[in-house]
């Protein structure tokens, strides 16, 4: 069962709205389609009145029925500005180490939902780690980083620059960095990283 917000974001394509305007086009029946394609007419159906989404090899086998790549089905999708919504209920949370009690912090993504993104942001909570626990990693691009609550021990390449509330950093993401909350009060922050 997907998501009300995956579904929203797939039926914005419109997919079983082409697919049927390309079987009228050829005049072609949902038995018809269903014989080229090794698909029932049944699931056909359920695809073309958006009840259902087709997975991307079925998409496929359609797309090869029509001769057009899968891009046919995506593209023009951007006829509208974009304009992504991401609800405080809806966000996902990504932590620092998946399965692990030991984490650093917690990112939730606030933009997932827009396509075609130049950049990430995410609200960001830093837990409090040892000095020996924290892990530094890094990622090609660029991190922006603003301070909400709390005070932020960025650590980078050795330096660390504390920021209280309101304080923000903005640094070369190729360079080894790691987070860790100071005065072991709460904090949260919003990152952005751009490639």
């Amino acid at each position: 069962m997907l998501s009300t917000t995956l579904q929203d974001g797939l039926s914005e394509y419109g997919i079983g709205e082409k697919i049927r305007a390309l079987r009228l086009k050829k005049k072609m029946g949902l038995v018809e389609l269903g014989t080229h394609t090794g698909l029932s007419p049944a699931l056909l159906s359920k695809v073309e009145r958006g009840l259902m989404f087709p997975t991307l090899p079925t998409l496929l086998r359609v797309a090869l029925v029509f001769s057009v790549g899968l891009d046919f089905f995506f593209a023009g999708s951007r006829d509208k500005p974009l304009v992504a919504v991401v609800r405080k209920k809806d966000r996902v949370a990504l932590p620092e180490r998946p399965g692990t009690g030991d984490v650093a912090y917690r990112f939730e993504s606030l933009d997932y939902t827009a396509t075609e993104r130049r950049f990430n942001a995410y609200l960001a909570e830093f837990f409090p780690v040892a000095d020996d626990a924290m892990r530094p990693h890094h990622h090609p691009g660029v991190e922006f980083i603003h301070t909400l609550h709390g005070t932020l021990g960025v650590h980078i390449n050795g330096d660390v620059h504390r920021l209280a509330a309101g304080d923000s950093i903005y640094f070369d993401a190729n360079v080894p960095h790691a987070y860790r909350r100071e005065n072991g009060r709460t904090c949260t922050a919003l990152v952005v990283t751009a490639a």
